[in-house]
């Protein structure tokens, strides 16, 4: 029954856990170079499967030019935070059916599943500050690491 009392806190803090991540993630892809944008969205368009010589001519032209090294890196950066989003949803289903079964092991189980999802998200997010930090037109003034720069400015810890 402790999970009775207990589950509010439990979403409150993962909910804010995950705030913080999208939110730096977001952050940081601001900050992309432009190759790194344009390489992103060509990914974003039909799911990351793009048949350019099969689109109308006045489509091709409105595609941004990317080079290959920006599309592999696009495509690790999505595959990432992909991989990370799957681990959040199997947590948060984990979470609703311990809320249905009243079932403190799931709950247990869905905690350690959010933790899971958490390190992957940072994962994805050092991906993309690493792609940053590679480019020849990346901003010296930007944080070298967005995580640690957010740690070291953070007076409190979600949950607390």
């Amino acid at each position: 029954m402790k999970w009775l009392r207990e589950k509010k806190r439990v979403r409150r803090t993962a909910d804010e856990a995950n705030a913080v991540l999208d939110h730096l993630s977001a952050d940081l892809k601001l900050h992309w170079p432009d190759r790194l944008k344009a390489a992103s969205d060509t990914l974003g368009t039909d799911a990351g499967v793009l048949n350019f010589h099969a689109l109308p001519d006045a489509q091709k032209k409105k595609l941004p030019v990317t080079d290959a090294e920006s599309l592999a890196t696009a495509r690790k950066i999505r595959d990432a935070d992909e991989e990370a989003f799957r681990a959040r949803m199997d947590a948060e289903r984990t979470f609703d059916d311990a809320e249905k079964q009243l079932s403190t092991r799931l709950a247990r189980e869905g905690c350690l599943k959010a933790i899971r999802s958490w390190e992957l998200r940072e994962k994805a997010i050092r991906k993309s500050e690493e792609a940053s930090m590679n480019v020849p037109n990346h901003n010296p003034e930007y944080p070298t690491s967005i995580i640690e720069d957010s740690r070291m400015h953070s007076n409190t810890r979600p949950g607390k």
